[in-house]
């Protein structure tokens, strides 16, 4: 499952017009946990700073408020933020968006040697880890998640930049019912290994020169999926991929692109005692079933965090292309 984070600090936190994998006869099937940023022109306050933010929390100003502009100035990220108050003088005029309606603040920022300072942490888009489904070495390209990402609206996240860095776990929240458990994540590099491309409802896409090693294995198509016992990938510890058992109860070959094509089980003794069964952070760890790479774990049922949902990887491939 998806965990979603912002840069303000440690992470708490799974082809244009080039023929990408979904022509692919094998690809190698990914299980690292990677983190995700995705770049959507947006600039939302994330937190406040202790000493610096009073004046605009008393201003009316929220976490989760986006900034659309200062001073008149239309921002898209925190650079066009620093910008406009670098050259603003006493009160400032933030036009702000919550809850799809919009308001206009205005207060003093704090002065500091660095200049003015509004007092908050401000997050760009969405950041957040998942883990890796597939790898083409070929084309250098790879998918992750099986799902798309949001916005805070509850609509897909329109992402018009993207990057993809190297991750570990540095700890784990075990799930129970009526409460998913994650993975907690950190960066283990500050420079990106690939670019993101696409975000879709069925997985996020991207393109990278520095890839994963690993054996490339055939792709099963939708037909040939069958209930009874297979592996998935993921990576629970550290950066150490392991291979756990599943059973799939369900396929549903009708579903379409909804991400709940396979219903499965985690029956891996290791897996469940490490994370209770399915927890975010997981997704996008590739399901193989017969030696064959044919899907991705997408979701897990509250209820019961053993179980969850997984798309097909030739839904999965329509979408990378």
């Amino acid at each position: 499952m998806k965990k979603f984070l912002n840069r303000t600090g440690s992470f708490i936190i799974c082809v244009w017009l080039m023929c990408v994998a979904a022509n692919a006869q094998s690809l190698i099937p990914g299980g690292q946990v990677i983190g995700l940023e995705l770049g959507d022109n947006t600039v939302t306050v994330a937190a406040f700073d202790e000493e610096l933010g009073a004046d605009a929390q008393q201003a009316g100003l929220k976490v989760g408020d986006r900034i659309l502009s200062v001073n008149g100035k239309t921002v898209h990220t925190a650079a066009d933020v620093r910008y406009a108050l670098e050259r603003s003088e006493g009160v400032v005029e933030l036009t702000v968006q919550r809850n799809k309606k919009s308001d206009t603040l205005r207060f003093t920022p704090a002065v500091t040697t660095d200049g003015p300072k509004l007092g908050v942490y401000l997050k760009q888009g969405v950041t957040g880890i998942g883990t890796v489904t597939w790898y083409d070495p070929d084309t250098g390209k790879f998918g992750t998640l099986g799902h798309g990402v949001n916005n805070p609206r509850g609509e897909l996240l329109n992402m018009v930049s993207g990057n993809a860095y190297r991750a570990c776990v540095v700890s784990v929240r075990k799930g129970a019912c009526g409460n998913p458990g994650q993975l907690m994540g950190a960066l283990q590099d500050a420079e990106p290994i690939g670019a993101l491309y696409k975000n879709t409802t069925r997985g996020i896409f991207g393109t990278t020169d520095k890839g994963w090693s690993g054996t490339a294995i055939p792709l099963a198509a939708a037909k040939d999926v069958r209930t009874g016992p297979a592996t998935i990938r993921s990576t629970v510890q550290g950066d150490t991929v392991q291979e756990y058992s599943v059973e799939i109860l369900k396929v549903y070959p009708t579903a379409g692109a909804t991400g709940r094509n396979i219903l499965l089980r985690i029956t891996d003794p290791a897996l469940l005692e490490a994370t209770g069964g399915i927890v975010q952070g997981m997704s996008g760890s590739p399901i193989i079933q017969d030696g064959k790479l044919i899907g991705a774990v997408t979701h897990v049922l509250v209820n019961d965090p053993t179980t969850g949902y997984g798309i097909f990887i030739e839904n999965m491939l329509d979408a990378a292309a």
